[in-house]
C-alpha cells in the first residue's frame, strides 16, 4: 500500500498551537526512482536527507501542548516541503558537499509529479489543519553540528521569526534565562525564505508563529526529545502568555 505524503496527529487537539515537522523523516517514495534516490543508506541517514530528532521532538510537544502535529513523510532530498514552489533548491542537487544523483537529471515532468503527489499534499493537510481554529504556528526543525569545512555551531537552539516577532522576542528571552549556551537569534538559519512553509501557512494569513532549530546530537535519541519537549513546552506557553495571545 502506498503511504500518505503526509501524517497528522492528535487533529482532535484542541490546545492553541499547530505544530508541524517539515524534515520528519528520510523516505524516498517507490513512485520517485523506484524508492531511492541513488544514495548510500549512510548518506540518508545525515542531516542532508531528514532532521535528525524533529520529529520525535514534535510528537512529544504534540502532547504537552495538546496540539496536532502535522508532518511529511517524504525526504527533503526528494523535495523540499519549506521552500517555496518556484525556488531552485525545491529539489536539491547538492547539498552539504554531497550529489544527489537521483536529482541530477530532474525534468520539468518530474519535479512537477513530486509537487503534485507529495509537495501539495502536505501543505494542503497543514491548511485544513490550521484552518479549524486561531491557532499559533510552530515548526520544528533541527540543525548539524557542524556542516562540512565550516566552523562549529556554538547553539543548542536556534529561534526563527523574521516578521512576526510576538512569540520568538519573548521566547529567546526566557530561554536566554534558562540556557548556559547562547540561543540563536535567526541563527543558524535566517527566520524567512519566499514562499517557504512559514510564510504560506503564518506570514500571509497573519498567524503568530516561531519556527525552533535544536541541535541534532541533542535530540538522536527519545529521552534527549523528551527533555527538549518538556523543557520547550514551558517556554513557548510563556511566550504565548506574554505576547497576550
Amino acid at each position: 500500500m502506498t503511504q500518505a505524503p503526509f501524517s497528522v496527529i492528535g487533529a482532535e487537539r484542541k490546545g492553541a498551537w499547530v505544530i508541524t515537522c517539515d524534515h520528519a523523516t528520510n523516505i524516498v517514495p517507490q513512485h520517485v526512482n523506484g524508492g531511492t534516490l541513488g544514495l548510500p543508506d549512510i548518506q540518508m541517514q545525515r542531516h542532508i536527507a531528514i532532521d535528525i530528532g524533529a520529529l520525535g521532538v514534535a510528537n512529544a510537544l504534540g502532547a504537552a501542548l495538546n496540539a496536532p502535529v502535522v508532518s511529511a513523510n517524504f525526504s527533503r532530498l526528494v523535495i523540499d516541503p519549506n521552500r517555496g514552489a518556484d525556488d531552485p533548491t525545491l529539489v536539491p542537487q547538492l547539498y552539504d558537499g554531497t550529489i544527489i544523483p537521483g536529482n541530477r537529471t530532474l525534468t520539468g515532468a518530474e519535479r512537477q509529479r513530486r509537487i503534485d503527489l507529495l509537495y501539495d499534499p502536505y501543505h494542503d493537510a497543514i491548511a485544513r489543519t490550521a484552518n479549524t481554529r486561531d491557532v499559533t504556528f510552530l515548526a520544528v526543525h533541527s540543525f548539524t553540528p557542524q556542516l562540512i569545512g565550516r566552523p562549529p555551531r556554538p547553539w543548542e537552539i536556534g529561534v526563527l521569526s523574521a516578521r512576526d516577532r510576538r512569540i520568538a522576542d519573548p521566547l529567546i528571552a526566557s530561554l536566554s534565562a534558562a540556557l548556559t549556551s547562547p540561543v540563536g537569534d535567526n541563527a543558524p538559519y535566517a527566520g524567512f525564505f519566499p514562499g517557504d512553509a512559514m510564510s504560506q501557512h503564518a506570514h500571509i494569513p497573519g498567524r503568530p508563529n516561531v519556527l525552533l532549530e535544536i541541535r541534532q546530537d541533542l535530540i538522536a535519541h527519545p529521552e534527549g526529545q523528551r527533555h527538549w519537549a518538556t523543557l520547550l513546552a514551558h517556554h513557548l506557553e510563556a511566550a504565548r502568555a506574554q505576547a497576550n495571545l
